[in-house]
């Protein structure tokens, strides 16, 4: 069941519109990293910003303020303890200053980033997880237990590890025969969908390491594919027909004989790395050397999923990272911003919902997940399971002036506002006796006069000239 196109319906995201910033609020002059590895290369929390960089003798990542532009010093601070070319990067989402990179030296290493960022070269990590024979190219943080990764890499395994005291509590050792393309947490954290180079999806519970459920050939192509778990526990995948068609396929876990919904897109090569939002139930796609980012909408009606609209650059993308939730800017109706990577260059792109009320837009924004965990790392390998904790986003919300700041700051001011000028009233001339006869005369025939200041050009000249007519007839 493929869906449609331009179908008129209710939604209050059908126009969202992408826009970049400003070259000025851009990060210039990175060395993005050239590796051959279909990752995002960029990982984005509200603090920093972290991205995988061209380095000699071992792999590294920058890691800058959120807040950062400008031009970008070679002599800048890197996180630089690997042997190998870093493949992932990824933060924690129960502590802003931690942050996990995935190598070819087959090592995951955990560091943390003080408040301020780097001050210099960061070489010794807080933890380093060895378990892997092969490089490691998968990391994903579990949504709501603290200390809790996973990792995956090019041998073919799972491993689930406790951060905390750096021990590998899970393997997944028999369920794929072949690479991992990606994985992804359900949103309670007790199952995890996988796809596999055998072209088969997979639900697997990580702490018994049985397969749930397995549907073989989810995409015909033999290129890469990606998946991710939805809020309702859906599954979306991404990936190629047998003509090397991209393709998008909905899931329902429940009965994985047919998809819901198929789309093909394209015939590019790139593979389509998709971004969910379970706030909005939005999925965003990021084609790697594409220069368009697409939208779309899942709910519960045929047909599940609704394309919004594209944004289109000049450039192409090397990768991309999104930002959490958490980092938006609720005061101008932002739902979502991706940093786009160009060759030499870190651009954000702002998904906006466009609203005239200077009012919080609590539908745009439900409560969403918050920093602090719903269960710790014991808890959860006891066999405990629970939702993620939600916070309300109205309180990064600034209020009704700053909307208009910038426009009232650039208006000339008046005189009244004191600008050096005398800023008292500006007396009023008295009229002569008989400008003031005609005046009333008018008045009784039922022609409003009006004086004072404010009035339109046109209008006082129309009214002077119908004064001067009455007035020509006395005069003489």
């Amino acid at each position: 069941m493929s869906f449609r196109r331009g179908v008129v319906r209710q939604s209050k995201f059908r126009h969202v519109f992408a826009q970049a910033w400003k070259a000025e609020h851009c990060i210039d002059d990175v060395r993005v990293s050239r590796v051959t590895w279909d990752g995002p290369l960029c990982a984005v929390n509200p603090k920093f910003t972290a991205v995988i960089i061209e380095s000699g003798g071992g792999g590294a990542f920058l890691v800058l303020p959120l807040n950062k532009s400008g031009r970008i010093d070679q002599a800048t601070p890197t996180v630089c303890g690997h042997a190998a070319p870093v493949l992932d990067v990824q933060w924690c989402p129960h502590d802003d200053n931690i942050i996990a990179s995935a190598s070819e030296d087959c090592t995951v290493k955990v560091w943390e980033v003080p408040d301020g960022g780097l001050t210099g070269p960061m070489t010794e990590p807080v933890v380093t997880l060895e378990g892997h024979s092969k490089r490691v190219g998968i990391l994903a943080w579990h949504p709501t237990a603290f200390n809790i990764l996973l990792t995956a890499g090019c041998d073919n395994l799972v491993c689930v590890w406790d951060v905390g005291t750096g021990e590998l509590v899970y393997q997944i050792a028999d369920a794929h025969p072949d690479l991992i393309y990606s994985v992804s947490w359900n949103r309670e954290g007790n199952a995890i969908c996988t796809v596999c180079k055998d072209k088969a999806l997979r639900v697997i519970d990580p702490r018994r390491g049985t397969v749930l459920k397995v549907k073989e050939k989810v995409h015909d192509g033999t290129r890469p594919m990606r998946a991710v778990f939805l809020s309702d526990g859906k599954i979306l995948t991404t990936g190629f027909s047998r003509m090397s068609e991209r393709q998008l396929a909905l899931w329902d876990t429940n009965d994985m004989s047919e998809p819901m919904a198929v789309q093909e897109m394209d015939t590019s090569n790139g593979v389509l790395l998709p971004y969910y939002d379970p706030d909005t139930n939005m999925v965003y796609l990021c084609g790697k050397g594409d220069c368009t980012i697409r939208y779309f909408e899942v709910t519960d009606e045929s047909p599940y999923v609704h394309f919004l609209s594209l944004y289109s650059s000049k450039e192409p993308q090397r990768g991309a990272g999104f930002l959490s939730k958490r980092g938006v800017d609720v005061n101008k109706c932002e739902i979502a911003r991706f940093y786009k990577l160009h060759e030499r260059k870190v651009e954000p792109i702002s998904m906006t919902v466009p609203r005239k009320s200077d009012l919080f837009q609590g539908d745009l924004y439900p409560d969403t997940a918050g920093v602090e965990p719903s269960l710790l790392a014991e808890d959860w390998i006891a066999g405990q399971d629970a939702a993620p904790l939600l916070v309300s986003l109205s309180g990064g919300y600034a209020g009704a002036p700053s909307k208009h700041r910038d426009k009232l700051r650039n208006k000339p001011k008046l005189l009244s506002q004191g600008s050096g000028a005398d800023s008292s009233p500006v007396p009023r001339q008295a009229a002569s006796p008989m400008e003031t006869a005609t005046a009333r005369e008018m008045e009784s025939e039922g022609v409003g006069v009006v004086f004072g200041l404010g009035l339109s050009k046109m209008f006082c000249n129309e009214s002077f000239s119908l004064l001067r007519f009455r007035l020509s007839p006395l005069e003489k």
